[in-house]
This record gives C-alpha cells, sequence and structure tokens, in this order.
C-alpha cells in the first residue's frame, strides 16, 4: 500500500477493485463461488465473480460516509479450482432435468432420475467447499463476503457463521422469497436458499425480507406460518411510500425486525432490473440503488453488528456489455465499507 495512489486508475492484479492486500493482511477476505447449476431460467451466473473483479478495478475507493474508505484492507481468495470443473459438468446434467420439467414431465420418467441426482451431489459438494473456505477465515479473525454465482451458495457459509457466532437473523434483499422446498427437485436450488437456511441453520433466528415480488402459494403460507419471518414485499413498500411514508421510515421498521447479528444476502435482482438486466430471473420493480444504500448505511450506522454477507446472481451481458457487473461491483464496495465501518466503531 505504500504504492498505492487511490487518486489513479487501478492496476488489473485479479483482485477485487484492484487493491494488493493479501489474505493475511486483509480484514475482509472476498471468497469467489463461480456457480450457476440450478439457475432456471438463463444461466451466466458463474462468470458474475470473475467479471466483478474486471469492472471493480473502474471502482473510485471513495466513500463520503465513511472515513479513507480506499484504505480499507480488502483481500481476495481465489475461486476453489474444483469449483469450475464441478459447475460444468453439474450444470450439463441439470439441464436434463429442467428441460424435463419444462415439456411437463417428471425427472424419473425422462430418465433424468441418475442427473437429478448427480446434481444435488455437486451442489452438496459446493456447499462443502464453500463452508472449508468460510470456517477458516472466520477462524483466523476475518470478516467474510461471499460473491456469488447463483444464490444457492451461501449455505455453508451460513453453516459456518452459526457454528461461529452461535445466533443471528439474515437481511435477505431479493426479488424472490427463495423459500421454495427443493425447487425442480433441486435440493440445493438457487430457489431454496432460505428454505434450506431456515431448515438446516438452527442458528438462524429471523429472516426479514425486503423487495421481495415474485413468489408463490406455498411460499406465502410460509411466510404467514412461521414467526421467524418478517416480510417486507415490494408492493407493499411501494404503498406505504405513495401513502406518505418516508424511505428512513420503512428502512427503520426493516431495521428493527432483526436481531443483533445480522448477516446481510444480496441477491442482485432484489434492485430494479435495469441495474441488473442480464440476472438470471430479472422482475420488475425493486429496489432503486440509492434505496438499498441507504438502507445498507442505516444497518452499519446503528446499534446491530454485521457478521456477513453474500452478493449473488449478477450475470455479466456479451461482449462489452459490462453494466451488470459495474453495478455489482459498487454495490460490493458498498457492502464492504459499511461493513468495515460497523465492525469498527
Amino acid at each position: 500500500m505504500s504504492t498505492f495512489d487511490p487518486n489513479q486508475p487501478g492496476v488489473a492484479n485479479g483482485s477485487y477493485f484492484a487493491l494488493p492486500y493479501t489474505t493475511e493482511e486483509a480484514d475482509i477476505v472476498l471468497v469467489s463461488v463461480p456457480w450457476d447449476v440450478t439457475t432456471s431460467y438463463r444461466a451466466g451466473t458463474h462468470r458474475g465473480p470473475g467479471a466483478i473483479i474486471d469492472a471493480s478495478v473502474q471502482v473510485d475507493l471513495f466513500n463520503p460516509r465513511v472515513p479513507d474508505a480506499w484504505k480499507i484492507p480488502i483481500a481476495t481468495l481465489p475461486a476453489n479450482d474444483e469449483l469450475f470443473a464441478l459447475n460444468t459438468g453439474a450444470r450439463m446434467k441439470a439441464e436434463e432435468v429442467i428441460a424435463a420439467w419444462e415439456a411437463g414431465t417428471e425427472p424419473e420418467e425422462a430418465g433424468a432420475d441418475q442427473a437429478l441426482e448427480e446434481v444435488n451431489q455437486a451442489c452438496a459438494r459446493m456447499n462443502r467447499i464453500v463452508y472449508l473456505q468460510c470456517a477458516e477465515q472466520l477462524r483466523r479473525g476475518k470478516f467474510v463476503g461471499l460473491v456469488g454465482g447463483e444464490h444457492s451458495v451461501p449455505l455453508g457459509y451460513l453453516q459456518a457463521l452459526g457454528e461461529h457466532y452461535g445466533s443471528f437473523g439474515i437481511l435477505h434483499v431479493d426479488a424472490h422469497a427463495d423459500l421454495r422446498k427443493a425447487y425442480e427437485g433441486f435440493t440445493f436450488s438457487h430457489a431454496s436458499i432460505m428454505y434450506n437456511a431456515l431448515r438446516s441453520v438452527p442458528s438462524v433466528t429471523s429472516l426479514v425480507q425486503v423487495g421481495v415480488r415474485d413468489y408463490c402459494q406455498e411460499e406465502a403460507d410460509l411466510i404467514c406460518s412461521d414467526n421467524r419471518l418478517s416480510f417486507f414485499p415490494d408492493e407493499a413498500l411501494n404503498q406505504d411510500q405513495f401513502e406518505g411514508l418516508t424511505w428512513r421510515e420503512e428502512c427503520e421498521r426493516i431495521l428493527e425486525s432483526l436481531p443483533s447479528h445480522v448477516y446481510i444476502s444480496l441477491d442482485i435482482d432484489g434492485l430494479s432490473p435495469e441495474l441488473c438486466p442480464h440476472t438470471g430471473t430479472p422482475v420488475p420493480g425493486g429496489l432503486s440503488f440509492s434505496q438499498a444504500d441507504y438502507l445498507l448505511y442505516l444497518l452499519a450506522s446503528g446499534n446491530k453488528k454485521i457478521i456477513g454477507f453474500d452478493l449473488c446472481e449478477v450475470a455479466p451481458g456479451s461482449g462489452e456489455d459490462e453494466w451488470d457487473a459495474n453495478v455489482g461491483a459498487r454495490i460490493l464496495h458498498k457492502l464492504c465499507c459499511y461493513s468495515y465501518l460497523n465492525n469498527n466503531k
């Protein structure tokens, strides 16, 4: 850092924000998980972490709310080599299963039952890899941010956090509730991450969902019946603001629903789709960039402790279209800045 100049263009070095920190030197370690095995509408999120790294070189590391934000020691943990091959093979198998569903046929009837089993095994292996990577960094006293990849990838990290912290709540910003049980037969589907977190991570004591606008009857029933859930769907947030409630008042209601320790799970499609047009499952509506930024800032400056985060479902466009990655890199820097601010008050 003795030669790092935050006022000059970043020099691409394969790390997020072109920062030169090693994992030993850093306070924040970013873990990439290139994965899009179960994406049900369109693939591409496995390229998200790499595209964000490329786009992050252009991010100015200044934040008026965070003094000396450019000095925050953020390191990049290289993606696990096994994940690339595992993702490629499992995605091909998953497409067999998805094709069966789209043809109106059970995977077993279409001869895709073996493919389904192989996908579930591959996803379980991915979860184990993520768990081991994150648990190691937590043992070393690092704050971990996870960069996906589809939204199934944080489960191993949540399990590691549960062992490390005991209990915590999740602030979940997303267009989808992600409360489906084994969607399309995939135990670890991107559409099942919050169901799996509530089912298999006993340390998760509350789930506060913000911006959801696309969910099924089964998910609606679970939201109404599970007292761990607090629900702030997009429609209700907009109606409250149309009728005079300010965004700050909305944010305060959201944050009051969270316990003292908070994990942030931010699916980029929780934002308005013009900010993430190539994400796997875009939905009209959603938060503006400024609304998400302000919510995260209020959380960071309050009396709750941020213990980790994930940013998922960023999918780059084709050719030179890097808008999704550009937005993803900037929201990632906000997450890093506010997490650092929160943990160093």
